[in-house]
């Protein structure tokens, strides 16, 4: 709709580009973005507009504000991971996806927060803050919120974005932008999306380009897309896929980018509910919303069946030994020696390494670190780092069989309840959040499969809740066209920033659709 009114000049990108600059500005203490390129966006937005009064724009993306996650790679602008290991550092490159974007015209505004170097589900452990989520402002949370004195309400009753892509999901939320890039290695878009009420989409491992996303585990990292409906998923996505030289794990055959029915019909398709994820502590509130999904297929005629992902039980510890062994890989590199920070400490370069390492990693970076360091140990890796191979391939093994029963989408909960309040969210340590948080996504990570949250309702406390749907490898097109049928027939209600309301009447009267396609 968004690009509709650029190309009918209802409004200019330098328009839309202040205002959402204006909007960020507004919504400061979500701490969505840790950096905001106003001069070099507003660049961009003057260079789109003289495209449009050409008549020669680049296409769909043309003049759309964007934000990317502070973990890929842009020139010119500073690239982080929320780390002070990386405060400071300015790529000479763009990452492959960034490039695209720019390449289509679109708008980049900024980078958004999250955990530091991406590990995390809260996005609460990065070194400029946490992320608050819009929803925690929104008329319906406070509506259904107990009321409490205003001093401890302010500090206490907002709760988190989910992680490690808060930032990008909460910039997507609060309408600072109309598209963000996460990354996702073990759920950490679609997470984050299932708590701020957006759709993120984690499309399969090689359809898009990691180069320049500074990598966390390469054999499951894969860019995330954050989006207000799955029709706008479909255009970034076309914007985005296909080989790379760069990287060569991306998929070497052409990508055609598509177009998603306006009525799909669902009524042919097998849906497969698998039962592991029935699992301990799942909210009952998101097992009757699984529930209603499911009937809502059956009614449309499609045929929805239990199925079994047998290794799924062992799929949370078989991740985090993976995860840690190439997080410890990775790290590496950090040594204070070629970018990044580096430690006054010149005794010896031991000593200058441990002190830059420490100065620089939180103590959950240098967690993941020791443990992967300890699983990689030569008496540890047969029994460690092999076994967890081997029952990887036994995880992908279970989806390849069920979907070669027949099964299209598999249909399941993305998180076990809604987003929790910042307070009590940090309770816990991050290794067990992560672990709880991540248990009906990373599964899809390990095998490489193609996933989607779609935000399916309000829960009682008046905060989104949604559902996952996971498809065969690189058949996008049947699962962004069934999470389309799914969002129509749920009708998700728009938050109401009252808070940003008042201040923004008149980007609010404009920006009121949810889509720019």
């Amino acid at each position: 709709q968004v690009s509709a009114a650029l190309k009918e000049g209802h409004v200019t990108p330098t328009e839309l580009c202040q205002r959402c600059l204006a909007l960020i500005k507004s919504t400061k203490f979500l701490n969505a973005y840790i950096t905001v390129a106003e001069e070099t966006a507003l660049k961009q937005a003057e260079e789109s507009e003289k495209r449009y009064k050409r008549g020669q724009p680049l296409g769909v993306l043309d003049g759309i504000p964007v934000a990317v996650k502070d973990n890929f790679n842009t020139a010119g602008i500073e690239t982080t991971c929320a780390s002070n290991m990386l405060k400071g550092y300015i790529s000479p490159y763009n990452a492959t996806v960034v490039q695209k974007l720019l390449d289509q015209g679109a708008v980049l505004l900024g980078k958004t927060n999250l955990d530091e170097f991406a590990m995390g589900s809260g996005s609460t452990d990065g070194v400029f803050g946490p992320v608050r989520n819009p929803w925690s402002y929104s008329r319906q949370y406070k509506e259904k919120s107990v009321p409490k004195p205003r001093s401890v309400d302010e500090e206490s009753n907002w709760v988190i974005t989910g992680g490690s892509s808060g930032g990008s999901a909460a910039a997507v939320s609060s309408f600072t932008c109309f598209a963000a890039l996460g990354s996702d290695t073990g759920g950490s878009t679609r997470n984050p999306a299932a708590h701020c009420g957006v759709v993120g989409l984690k499309p399969t491992y090689g359809l898009i380009s990691r180069h320049g996303l500074i990598p966390l585990v390469n054999s499951m990292d894969v860019p995330g897309i954050l989006t207000r409906c799955v029709d706008d998923a479909a255009v970034v996505l076309g914007s985005l896929a296909g080989h790379d030289p760069k990287d060569s794990t991306t998929v070497q055959d052409n990508f055609k980018p598509f177009e998603l029915p306006n009525l799909p019909d669902v009524s042919k398709l097998s849906i497969g509910i698998p039962k592991e994820y029935h699992a301990p502590g799942l909210s009952s509130e998101i097992l009757a919303l699984w529930s209603k999904a499911a009937d809502l297929f059956k009614n449309a005629g499609a045929k929805v069946i239990e199925v079994s992902l047998p290794h799924t039980r062992y799929s949370i510890v078989c991740y985090h030994v993976l995860c840690t062994a190439e997080v410890a890989s990775n790290m590496a590199r950090f040594d204070g020696l070629e970018y990044g920070h580096r430690s006054d400490m010149n005794n010896s370069t031991e000593s200058m390494y441990a002190a830059t390492r420490r100065e620089g990693f939180n103590d959950v970076v240098r967690g993941r670190i020791l443990s992967g360091n300890y699983f990689l140990l030569k008496q540890n890796y047969e029994n460690y780092f092999i076994k967890a191979q081997k029952v990887r391939r036994l995880i992908a093994n279970d989806f390849l069989k069920v979907f070669g029963s027949g099964v299209d989408i598999l249909l399941t909960p993305t998180t076990l309840s809604d987003a929790v309040p910042y307070t009590e969210f940090i309770k816990e340590d991050n290794r067990t959040r992560s672990a709880q948080d991540d248990i009906f996504t990373q599964a899809a990570n390990m095998a490489g499969l193609p996933a989607i949250n779609v935000p399916t309702a309000l829960s009682e406390r008046g905060l989104p809740v949604g559902l996952q749907f996971i498809g065969r490898s690189f058949q996008e097109k049947q699962l962004l066209t069934v999470a389309k049928w799914f969002e129509k027939q749920v009708k998700f209600p728009m938050i109401q920033l009252e808070e940003v309301k008042r201040h923004n009447h008149d980007v609010f009267q404009h920006e009121k659709s949810a889509s720019f396609s």
